[in-house]
């Protein structure tokens, strides 16, 4: 199982948007696919080290060095094809990458 964090600013609206994007595109591509969504400022190194990916609404700056890959996934939101299929790839590209089941 693929475990991926999504994060914004409230962890309501956006981040759940995205979880749901996530899930629903990468499982259709076949892969098993989990994600939780969460508040910006609640994430902490141990929560973060528990993820095999991290997608952040945008660039987030964290009180610690990331050891997962970061995709900014704001671009899903849009619902624009031509924005989301990067961040898609790019995170398709990490799972491929790093081997991750």
């Amino acid at each position: 199982m693929i475990k991926i964090l999504a994060a914004c600013g409230a962890g309501v609206n956006s981040s759940h948007q995205i979880k749901s994007a996530l899930e629903t595109e990468l499982s259709a591509k076949g892969y098993s696919v989990t994600a939780d969504a969460v508040m910006v400022k609640d994430i902490t190194e141990e929560m973060v080290n528990r993820y095999d990916i991290f997608t952040p609404i945008a660039k987030t700056d964290l009180s610690f060095d990331l050891k997962i890959p970061m995709v900014e996934a704001g671009p899903i939101l849009y619902r624009i094809p031509a924005m989301s299929k990067p961040v898609f790839d790019k995170i398709e590209e990490i799972i491929k990458e790093h081997d991750l089941k």
